[in-house]
């Protein structure tokens, strides 16, 4: 269990990130446990983090992007949470998004499920990820562009809204769109010629005049 002034601490950050109405949903769910929970600065290649207790960490980690809208924030969290809680039963004895994860994770998400305070196109999203639940909120096509949609107004456009051989900029380098590869556009990169898989929903800056 956490301290008192920590948990205060914890529960008055969560009301800055998270729909006001599941602020103590989660907030109960992290102070079960022994975790240390942080939010964070953006990373690139994540959302979210769950860690085991390594070298100097004497306990589980948690750590979610800063950046999330409160819905992507929501979810986010219960999909690490689950992490911690099959960790809390199995140890490292099972697969890290095997059944029992899913199991957990499912389960997790039920309250959303019921809330008036959701969006109904959330839930049906949410719905399908119970029944067929994905390693991550990324992999899940549907669920990542509903979740999008509450994002603040962006200058940004979407890689999967322009048109093949069309010149973007993502993380200061030049691309060309290429063809699709399940979730992901084969793009080349301009300068170097390599080609790399960029997420069909990865925010570009679109280049004009080249092509």
């Amino acid at each position: 269990m956490r301290k008192i002034n920590q948990n205060t601490s914890l529960k008055e950050a969560l009301v800055n990130f998270l729909p006001l109405t599941f602020v103590d949903y989660v907030f109960d769910l992290i102070n079960q446990t022994s975790v240390d929970f942080k939010i964070v600065t953006p990373r690139k290649t994540k959302l979210g983090d769950f860690r085991i207790p390594y070298g100097k960490r004497k306990q589980p980690q948690i750590t979610i992007n800063n950046d999330l809208n409160p819905y992507a924030f929501l979810i986010t969290t219960l999909h690490e949470i689950a992490h911690l809680k099959v960790y809390e039963n199995y140890s490292r004895s099972i697969k890290p998004h095997g059944e029992e994860w899913k199991y957990t994770f499912q389960k997790l998400l039920i309250p959303l499920l019921e809330s008036k305070e959701i969006p109904e196109d959330l839930k049906d999203c949410l719905a399908n990820t119970i029944i067929r639940t994905k390693a991550s909120s990324c992999a899940d096509m549907a669920l990542s562009r509903a979740l999008k949609k509450y994002n603040p107004v962006s200058k940004h456009t979407l890689l999967e809204n322009i048109t093949e051989g069309t010149v973007f900029s993502l993380n200061k380098k030049r691309f060309k769109k290429g063809k699709l590869r399940r979730t992901r556009y084969l793009c080349n990169e301009l300068q170097s010629g390599r080609m790399f898989l960029i997420h069909a929903l990865a925010e570009i800056n679109l280049i004009e005049n080249e092509g």
